[in-house]
C-alpha cells in the first residue's frame, strides 16, 4: 500500500464525533516518501499533499513505521520510546489521532 493511500485509509476512518468543535494541522513529515497533512475542522477531515504553513503538530517517521501504526501493528508510543517516531510541536496531540481515527 503507498503512503498516500494510508492517508486515504485514514481519511475513510475519521470519526466526526471525536473531532466536534477541534481545529488542528497533523503534519506527517515521511521521511522516505512525502509530506502529508490533515486538516481537521469542526468535525471534517481534510487531507492535502505537501507541507502546512503552521501545523499542530508534526509527525516525523518513515513509511515502515506509518504503516505499522495505521494498520495496528505497531503502537505508537512504543514506536516513539524507540525512536521510530518523532513529534515536533504540541506532542500531547499525537496521542488523540487513535481517538480521531479508528484504526483498521
Amino acid at each position: 500500500m503507498s503512503v498516500k493511500a494510508v492517508f486515504e485509509q485514514m481519511e475513510q476512518s475519521f470519526n466526526a464525533d471525536a473531532a466536534a468543535g477541534l481545529n488542528l494541522v497533523f503534519q506527517f513529515d515521511i521521511e522516505d516518501d512525502a509530506t502529508y497533512h490533515l486538516a481537521i475542522t469542526d468535525g471534517q477531515c481534510a487531507l492535502h499533499e505537501g507541507a502546512h504553513d503552521d501545523p499542530s503538530v508534526t509527525l516525523i517517521m518513515n513509511s515502515e513505521t506509518l504503516k505499522g501504526i495505521v494498520s495496528g501493528e505497531t503502537d505508537g508510543m512504543q514506536a516513539f520510546m524507540a525512536g521510530q517516531l518523532r513529534a515536533e510541536g504540541d506532542m500531547m496531540l499525537a496521542t488523540k489521532l487513535g481517538e480521531l481515527f479508528n484504526a483498521g
